[in-house]
């Protein structure tokens, strides 16, 4: 195997997804030189179909970086939600109890506004690779991969930030982490499916037969989800059996009623809740997913990963632009003062929403009246508002 002549730079990030697209575009703009490396295609991250609500801040600072206009433009605010239980749908004005929207703007979007502006303004973006390892984090950190051509390549760098999702290879790279899990005994059913809008925001569904979400993509596509097995095979499931869990768990008096149409994509999406701390070790960062999973029924996975790296690029800069690497201390605790507000938030809204198996009549009703608690208190409602439309940052 034929090798290059290696690659210096001041930080290497691993994962170029939103994420850590948003960290080079960041250090970019406080003059930071950064080389981006994921094993996935460019394809294959604008294909796959993740999150779709940016808290305010998230949209500010896309716009306010000049990574994306776009999202004013092309996304959706959106003022409120509904929740919607007992047949009956409540709407929760985040306007009016927070003063803040939310956008609807699908995670794809976002990734090829930051690829875009990284691309503009000549980033180092090195996608499809294969065998990445990473090494000598106490001191040098280096970056080893295989280029989709098989010839082998090494970046050496100040710092290395592991931006790399879930199954993250630089989680495992951090010393005696502490790690708080949390599993859940359902899943969501994701649909894609080709009709009109149901609604013009967000509905969040509690009834019987378990939750379901009603989300919306462009005036054609929809977003549905509804609680599951995690054990369920999608495929075994046909649109006619699809669409009778979707009316029969959004029925109710109010003469609400789902616009349906072909099924177009169909997915089950486990989900935990996870942290590991530190987020640093030596000179390598975790970020995002790397770091920390949330459940997505407080829709704050995509938002969490672009506020880590928001904090993350001012201690960066401060540590290379500054020579203070003490700044880099800072990191954990500060992001994780959100991650754990963000876990809350997201535990709350499953565990008020969802049905568990080994529920007993009192958990149905308790469950029945903390809904009926928040849609009726403004402090209640307000509490929702502030945490869906996201905490301001300091």
């Amino acid at each position: 195997m034929s090798s290059m002549a290696p690659t210096r730079t001041r930080v290497a990030i691993v994962g170029g997804g939103p994420a850590g697209l948003m960290l080079s575009h960041l250090l970019y703009v406080a003059g930071i030189e950064s080389v981006v490396v994921d094993n996935r295609t460019v394809e294959q991250i604008e294909t796959t179909h993740r999150a779709g609500i940016l808290e305010r801040d998230s949209v500010r600072l896309l716009v306010d970086s000049g990574a994306s206009d776009r999202v004013l433009t092309d996304g959706h605010e959106h003022e409120g939600i509904s929740l919607r239980f007992g047949g009956v749908s409540h709407r929760i004005d985040f306007q009016k109890l927070a003063g803040a929207s939310c956008w609807l703007y699908p995670q794809t979007e976002v990734f090829i506004d930051l690829h875009r502006a990284r691309t503009r303004d000549g980033g180092d973006l090195r996608y499809g690779i294969t065998d990445t390892e990473v090494v000598d984090v106490l001191d040098t950190p280096t970056v080893r991969y295989t280029d989709p051509h098989g010839v082998r390549h090494t970046i050496t760098a100040d710092l290395v930030v592991g931006a790399d999702g879930s199954r993250s290879i630089c989680r495992k790279l951090v010393a005696d982490p502490h790690m708080y899990f949390r599993e859940y005994p359902f899943a969501w059913f994701g649909v894609m499916v080709q009709a009109p809008p149901s609604a013009p925001e967000l509905i969040y569904n509690r009834s019987p037969q378990g939750f379901a979400l009603i989300s919306q993509r462009t005036d054609t596509v929809q977003r549905m989800y509804f609680q599951c097995d995690p054990t369920e095979d999608p495929e075994a499931w046909s649109d006619d059996r699809i669409w009778e869990q979707l009316h029969t768990r959004l029925s109710g008096s109010d003469g609400f009623r789902l616009q349906d149409g072909p099924v177009i994509e169909r997915t089950v999406l486990p989900f935990r809740s996870f942290v590991q701390s530190p987020m640093r070790h030596g000179r390598l960062l975790l970020a995002g997913d790397a770091a920390h999973t949330v459940p997505p029924t407080g829709a704050k996975g995509l938002n969490l990963a672009l506020s880590d790296v928001r904090v993350l690029a001012e201690v960066i800069e401060r540590a290379l632009n500054n020579s203070d690497d003490d700044a880099l201390d800072t990191y954990t605790a500060r992001a994780l003062s959100r991650v754990w507000k963000a876990q809350h938030f997201s535990y709350w809204m499953t565990t008020m929403l969802h049905n568990s198996s080994d529920a007993s009549e009192f958990d149905e009703q308790r469950q029945l009246g903390e809904l009926e608690t928040l849609v009726s208190s403004e402090a209640g409602s307000t509490y929702l508002a502030e945490g869906y439309t996201g905490w301001p940052h300091h």
